[in-house]
């Protein structure tokens, strides 16, 4: 195998996660994806937004610490 060969291996692999994308995630709670990030980024509270969306704070609190440790999505490696 060449180097060409091994460069060409590596690019053909798909990333892969380990679990849902954010969006996903607020989607099955009922949360406008947009609308959280836009909470986010005005750093508005967990109490603010779980009242704007009509969710317990927890849920947004849970949607918060899923975007801190892991960002919009949370791709690891190759397969």
């Amino acid at each position: 195998m060449t180097t060409d060969d091994h460069r060409q291996e590596t690019w053909a692999r798909a990333p892969w996660s380990t679990q849902p994308s954010l969006q996903l995630k607020t989607e099955e709670v009922g949360v406008d994806f947009d609308r959280f990030i836009g909470g986010l980024r005005l750093n508005r509270s967990d109490a603010d937004m779980a009242r704007e969306f009509g969710v317990p704070v927890g849920t947004i609190a849970a949607l918060r610490a899923q975007f801190m440790r892991y960002g919009l999505d949370s791709v690891q490696g190759q397969d």
